[in-house]
């Protein structure tokens, strides 16, 4: 069960990334990435910020926050 919590958070982090940043998703697999790298990325920031709890709510704000920078830096790197 923590595997499809883990994918539907990533789905959810990448869908809301793309709304942010470019104003559209990426499709469901690509939401699913974005989202999975972004939640490894906004763990990683939000546990340096010493933010980080043990739910629901954290883990999906730490997903989009992470999924956010990550598309950001992609767009530096793309815009060469």
């Amino acid at each position: 069960m923590n595997f499809l919590y883990f994918i539907l958070i990533g789905a959810l982090a990448g869908w809301a990334a793309g709304k942010l940043t470019k104003g559209e998703s990426f499709g469901l697999l690509g939401n699913i990435i974005v989202g999975i790298v972004g939640g490894v990325l906004g763990g990683w920031i939000f546990n340096q910020l010493g933010i980080m709890k043990e739910n629901l709510f954290y883990s999906l704000a730490a997903a989009v926050v992470g999924s956010v920078v990550f598309l950001l830096v992609i767009g530096l790197f793309r815009r060469k």
